[in-house]
């Protein structure tokens, strides 16, 4: 019987349960895919209380970003403006305006709630 983890040893041996379900192929509405689906909702809320994620730096995520689009930093001036803005906001010197916000999120795709981080 299921029931909501507590301990840290709990959630590993939920974490073990998931993996060897995780590796069957489960029939779809199965006891057994309910129980991983269970399971998966269990893990994820105690993860959230007790090894929460911090979202990453404005910056760290428009250079991930550009890394995963294959893009160069050269490219960003076409979304952030001249040259010497993106390189004064790579740097930190320049804090990204609204605009940029909103272009960034448009272009790139990046969570508008990562990029008005304060930094």
């Amino acid at each position: 019987m299921l029931r909501p983890i507590k301990t840290e040893q709990q959630y590993e041996a939920c974490l073990e349960r998931a993996y060897k379900l995780m590796q069957k192929d489960l029939a779809p509405n199965s006891d057994e895919s309910d129980e991983l689906e269970l399971l998966s909702m269990l893990i994820e809320k105690y993860e959230k209380e007790h090894h929460p994620i911090d979202p990453p730096h404005p910056i760290e995520a428009i250079l991930f970003r550009l890394d995963q689009m294959n893009m160069k930093r050269s490219e960003l001036t076409e979304i952030l403006g001249s040259r010497s803005r993106t390189s004064e906001i790579l740097s930190g010197k320049r804090k990204l305006s609204l605009g940029m916000i909103r272009k960034l999120n448009e272009k790139l795709n990046i969570p508008a709630e990562v990029l008005i981080r304060d930094y």
